[in-house]
């Protein structure tokens, strides 16, 4: 039987618990064999990273580490241009030929999914996990969606097709973005909470002694 690889992407700017519970939550559910996660150097629907890419890389890594199974991978840090996300899947299908690809994403991205470049592509070459998001409801974007025909709700589906599947899956709801971090950190408010200690602690210093600088803005990731 295939192995069941998860993919979640993103900038992480910075890496938070919102990123990292509902990744364990989709693993478990859904016997995932690992989940890559992949940080983009140039993310196509939104402004630049407030972090550099390195320190994002550095910051994820950290955040991974007392987690079997998640795996950084920095494809996208290495490739120049845009992050596509059908480039990444074209190219982790040559890696892992053998694995059943599972894209995870949020409710409020498969409803803007057909903005995605060569969207049409992208169920060609892997599985859809939407996992569900604060402030949104399955019938937000179930009804009289292009992606009806796709979804089910039977896991095992997963393994026995290559692609083609959506599959909506319910996570622990953890209502923080890295937008509020970066403002919590402008205003000098405690986020300690909102990350692994480690994590946190790595921050700090890089915005002690690297000079990095928390900004007003309405971005999410």
């Amino acid at each position: 039987m295939a192995s069941l690889i998860g993919i979640f992407g993103g900038t992480f700017d910075p890496v938070h618990h919102g990123h990292l519970k509902p990744a364990l939550d989709v693993k478990n559910a859904l016997d995932l064999d690992e989940i890559r996660f992949i940080p983009n150097q140039d993310p196509p629907h939104r402004e630049s990273p407030w972090l550099q890419a390195e320190q994002r890389k550095q910051l994820l890594e950290l955040a991974i580490t007392d987690y079997p199974g998640f795996e950084l991978d920095d494809r996208e840090l290495n490739r120049h241009g845009k992050s596509f996300m059908v480039d990444t899947l074209q190219s982790l299908r040559k890696d892992y030929p053998q694995a059943h690809l599972c894209l995870i994403v949020g409710m409020d991205a498969i409803a803007g999914f057909k903005q995605w470049h060569q969207w049409d592509k992208i169920l060609t070459l892997c599985h859809i996990v939407v996992t569900q998001r604060p402030g949104y409801r399955w019938e937000d974007i179930t009804d009289n969606q292009w992606f009806g025909q796709f979804i089910t709700d039977d896991k095992t589906d997963l393994k026995r097709e290559a692609s083609g599947r959506i599959l909506l899956q319910s996570v622990s709801q953890v209502d923080v973005s890295a937008s509020e971090i970066r403002n919590l950190i402008k205003t000098s408010q405690d986020i300690s909470h909102l990350m692994p200690a480690k994590v946190y602690q790595r921050l700090m210093a890089m915005a002690k002694n690297e000079n990095i600088e928390a900004v007003d803005d309405d971005r999410r990731s």
